[in-house]
């Protein structure tokens, strides 16, 4: 069993590969990085800080405030006051950035329809259950803690 969850590591991290090269043509046709694109698309819902998005996408603070700001020298996002943190203003997308936004995940779409068609729908959401079950497993072994050694 441990050399297929290598394998599946390993495939894993190929497709994510594979998907964030995708994600960075999606994106460039559009005038965007991928990274921000994820910056637009978390806060598009609602204002947010970037400690917050940065919580949400699993990366540094320093790399979200980067693009926060470059969006905003951009006009595609804007800070405004946050009522409940001075010092902590609020990152929300400009209507332009929303254009933008709404361009990219068309785009996306596209492309997944045509990834989809090659593949079976209940193969995918096969393929969702078991990272799903995956994650929920790798994140109980990060609050128990690492592992013994030879365990």
């Amino acid at each position: 069993m441990s050399d297929e969850m290598a394998l599946l590591v390993a495939d894993v991290f190929e497709a994510a590969g594979a998907l964030r090269r995708s994600g960075e043509a999606i994106a460039a046709a559009e005038g965007q990085t991928q990274a921000r694109w994820q910056v637009l698309s978390v806060v598009s819902e609602q204002p947010m800080t970037v400690p917050s998005a940065a919580r949400r996408l699993g990366v540094a603070r320093q790399n979200v405030q980067r693009i926060a700001n470059d969006l905003t020298h951009d006009g595609l996002a804007a800070f405004a006051p946050n009522p409940d943190h001075r010092t902590s203003p609020l990152l929300s997308l400009t209507p332009e950035g929303h254009q933008v936004l709404r361009a990219i995940t068309a785009r996306a779409e596209a492309s997944h329809r045509r990834i989809t068609a090659r593949i079976d729908e209940a193969d995918i959401t096969a393929a969702r259950a078991l990272l799903r079950d995956l994650t929920r497993a790798v994140r109980q072994l990060e609050q128990d803690g690492p592992a013994p050694a030879g365990a």
